[in-house]
């Protein structure tokens, strides 16, 4: 009874709330598979530090140590989401076979079989990410070194990348979007910014000479105001990574990382900058505190508008392609997977749920008291009971129920990995 009368409610507002939840049941948000093991993978030694300005803070009990521990509790998460979701790799994940271990610049398509059959037996597409950081060929820097063998080692990474992003989409039937992000940069002053920028567009311009079918495989330029150990100068400034995209539009897109940016920028407002002029972006969502702290994302006001321009701009039908970027592990990490996606959900939902024409229409009319009236009343409609029955319809748990089964793992699977 309760969603049948917030079903009322919104209808007052011209919503439909059948069409907002039919809508968001096929969208598809990538799980990115590093928050599982705080962004270890399986192709170095797990106990060095993490490096290219990545850090995880905390260590609570549980932490994924192998594929099958990690896929065991992707399986558990994807028991508490409702939605479409979708697995987001890095190459760091490759899962090799007794004395199959290679380096990241030989990477094969067979080194990911095994998440191949994880995401064929669960109807899941996957997107890719070449690791540019946590390997002792960074010298710092990667693509953008001035030692050309190391800058020719990481190219050969990002083009073997290119031929495993491909053979994801064709074995699984999605395209796969495939990420180009480095660390790269220096602490303090350089003495050259232009140099590292060059090497870095042309290191980038061999990796996509790979071939590739652009409607399959979606390479992604993603910038970066700063990092640990970067602070001075990032290579792949926004700047940077956007006028790569938008020159080399009919091979790459751009991505945004809601993380990536200055303090006091959103990237709320940049999704219909880029898409007045792209016909497809990428979204990474995290939740950044003071900086890029990749902190679990919350149904707060910046994911709410992120979500809101999404649906506005039509992004929904192609344009964006939505993944999660967050590594927490100070609590339980299938607690942190789950809330993010959860919220995330929400936001979009929140989001299918605003009247958006008639909203444009008050605006061109300039009725922007009447906009700014329906705005606010939108706020206190119950949307809570419309997540509720959207979690029905996907058979997932309510809020705090699902937490129930967060702590039962915790106790039957996580308390016993030491």
């Amino acid at each position: 009874m309760s969603y049948e009368e917030a079903k009322k409610k919104y209808a007052k507002f011209c919503v439909d709330t059948d069409a907002a939840i039919s809508t968001l049941k096929s969208v598809p948000v990538s799980l990115h598979c590093w928050q599982g093991d705080d962004v270890r993978g399986f192709d170095t030694d797990p106990s060095k530090p993490l490096t290219g300005g990545i850090q995880t803070t905390g260590n609570y009990l549980g932490r994924a140590r192998t594929p099958e521990e990690l896929m065991a509790d992707l399986d558990e998460v994807m028991t508490l989401i409702p939605g479409t979701p979708k697995m987001n790799l890095h190459a760091s994940y490759a899962i090799f076979e007794g004395n199959d271990w290679v380096d990241r610049d030989k990477l094969e398509p067979k080194h990911f079989a095994k998440w191949v059959k994880f995401c064929k037996d669960r109807g899941l597409g996957c997107d890719f990410n070449p690791t540019f950081f946590s390997h002792p060929k960074c010298d710092p820097l990667t693509l953008s070194s001035p030692n050309d063998d190391t800058r020719k080692f990481w190219i050969e990474h990002g083009k073997a990348s290119i031929r495993i992003s491909s053979y994801l989409a064709e074995e699984l039937g999605q395209p796969c979007v495939m990420n180009i992000w480095t660390g790269d940069g220096f602490k303090d002053v350089p003495g050259d910014r232009l140099g590292p920028r060059v090497r870095y567009r042309e290191a980038i311009d061999e990796i996509l000479s790979e071939p590739y079918d652009f409607k399959k495989v979606k390479p992604c330029i993603e910038s970066k105001v700063f990092g640990i150990g970067v602070e001075a100068y990032t290579v792949g400034s926004a700047e940077f990574a956007l006028s790569y995209a938008a020159y080399n539009r009919d091979k790459c897109i751009p991505l945004m990382d809601n993380g990536h940016y200055h303090p006091t920028e959103v990237v709320s407002d940049k999704i219909p900058a880029l898409l007045a002029f792209f016909d497809e972006i990428a979204l990474h969502v995290t939740r950044p505190i003071r900086w890029d702290s990749d902190h679990v994302v919350l149904f707060d006001d910046e994911t709410r508008e992120i979500a809101r321009e999404i649906v506005r701009c039509g992004g929904l039908k192609g344009r964006v392609n939505i993944a999660l970027d967050y590594f927490d592990a100070s609590i339980n990490r299938i607690a942190a997977w789950t809330m993010g996606y959860r919220n995330f959900q929400k936001a979009l939902l929140f989001a299918l749920l605003q009247p958006v024409d008639e909203l444009k229409a008050l605006q061109d009319k300039s009725e922007l008291t009447e906009l700014f009236v329906v705005q606010d009343e939108l706020k206190t409609l119950p949307f809570g009971d419309v997540w509720d029955e959207y979690c029905g319809v996907c058979g997932k748990p309510l809020d705090r129920e699902w937490f129930k089964g967060v702590q039962k793992y915790e106790a039957d699977v996580l308390s016993k990995r030491g």
